[in-house]
């Protein structure tokens, strides 16, 4: 079984090497195939805003989706001494600012309690199988996952398709309902 640690060199060492036309032109994919699952009815949508240093999945198609279809944008601002993050309604007025961490967050603006959340779009380095995700290892998704409302729904973005061989899981892992890649979309909620 490899390891978290190793997975999470692996993955990084894959994504730096691509470049941010490669980066659009798969985040597009991702965008198109998410417009096919059946998640559009919904009020509230948590997206994470797109740390480019990192070569994320660049999340501003899905923005513009959600946009067009008048649902409410939730985004975050994290909490380095807890590991948790506080959300907020992304409106005209908010103001964006680049961290510490090079992760663009909301300055203020109004907060939206994580019970309200319908569907999560998660960042992630890789996932396996039974939808098992691995992100940065600091645990904030994880932390906040837990505080949202069971029926939640869970969608990794991944540039890369899934890991065959499994990697340990922690007790407090929360798995993925689906994970979209450009390729396919694949889905562990039974």
């Amino acid at each position: 079984m490899v390891s978290k640690q190793e997975l999470r060199k692996k993955y990084k060492a894959i994504r730096s090497k691509l470049s941010q036309e490669t980066i659009d032109d798969l985040s597009i994919e991702i965008a198109n195939k998410l417009l096919t699952l059946n998640i559009w009815d919904h009020e509230f949508y948590h997206v994470f805003l797109t740390i480019e240093s990192l070569k994320e999945v660049n999340t501003d198609f899905i923005l513009n989706i959600l946009s067009g279809k008048d649902k409410n944008i939730v985004i975050s601002k994290s909490d380095f001494k807890t590991r948790t993050l506080k959300n907020f309604l992304l409106t005209d007025a908010t103001k964006i600012k680049i961290n510490n961490y090079n992760i663009p967050e909301p300055v203020n603006g109004i907060e939206i309690n994580n019970s309200k959340i319908d569907v999560v779009f998660l960042p992630l380095l890789a996932f396996d199988k039974k939808g098992n995700r691995i992100g940065y290892g600091k645990g904030f998704y994880d932390n906040f996952l837990a505080s949202c409302k069971p029926e939640t729904i869970k969608i990794g973005l991944s540039f890369f398709n899934v890991e065959e061989e499994g990697f340990p899981v922690l007790d407090s892992d929360i798995a993925i309902d689906y994970c979209v890649t450009p390729e396919k979309i694949y889905t562990f909620k039974l």
